[in-house]
């Protein structure tokens, strides 16, 4: 009896990775890639990891700062190939996919950098863009950087609230009171 799953060679993997690689929002970690592309029972990991090492000898992927990335390459050969994928297993695909690029949309929209200014404080810089444009840069000082780490951890968490509540004080006239007021 043969292995379970429908991808079971090394050019149905490497199918499967670019199509993958083609819809991903931004360059991925080999832990991410992996996780999408063990989708199907019938992949190997071994033979998953030897594939993914022979697209970027062949330029189809290339690996910057630990993260991989389609080539146009691998994009231009992928998108003649995907067709031969099982249709369930692009679906399944699919939907992992919609979920991580909800994320990594908005990790590329909330950003947070922490820069030493001397060895007493350090410049934490609060970063809210939309699809399109920067919405907010915030600079702040920090005294420690444990203090700007904790308080980047928040923006993350909740970054509309920084930039409403900023909104909102400086869109008030002086008249208005607010708890921050109090």
């Amino acid at each position: 009896m043969g292995r379970p799953g429908f991808i079971h060679d090394k050019l149905d993997i490497k199918v499967l990775v670019l199509y993958l690689m083609s819809r991903v929002a931004a360059p991925i970690d080999f832990a991410t890639l992996t996780e999408l592309s063990l989708c199907d029972d019938g992949i190997d990991y071994f033979d998953y990891a030897e594939c993914v090492a022979e697209l970027v000898a062949s330029e189809h992927l290339e690996l910057v700062d630990k993260c991989y990335a389609i080539t146009e390459k691998g994009a231009r050969n992928g998108s003649i190939c995907e067709s031969s994928l099982p249709f369930t297993v692009r679906i399944k695909c699919d939907k992992a996919l919609a979920k991580l690029n909800a994320i990594l949309r908005r990790n590329a929209q909330v950003r947070v950098e922490i820069e030493a200014r001397d060895e007493a404080c350090y410049t934490l810089r609060l970063i809210l863009d939309d699809e399109t444009d920067n919405m907010m840069t915030l600079e702040l000082l920090t005294v420690s950087e444990q203090q700007a780490k904790k308080l980047g951890d928040r923006f993350r968490e909740r970054p509309e609230l920084t930039y409403n509540g900023i909104l909102e004080l400086l869109t008030q006239s002086p008249e208005e009171k607010t708890d921050v007021d109090a």
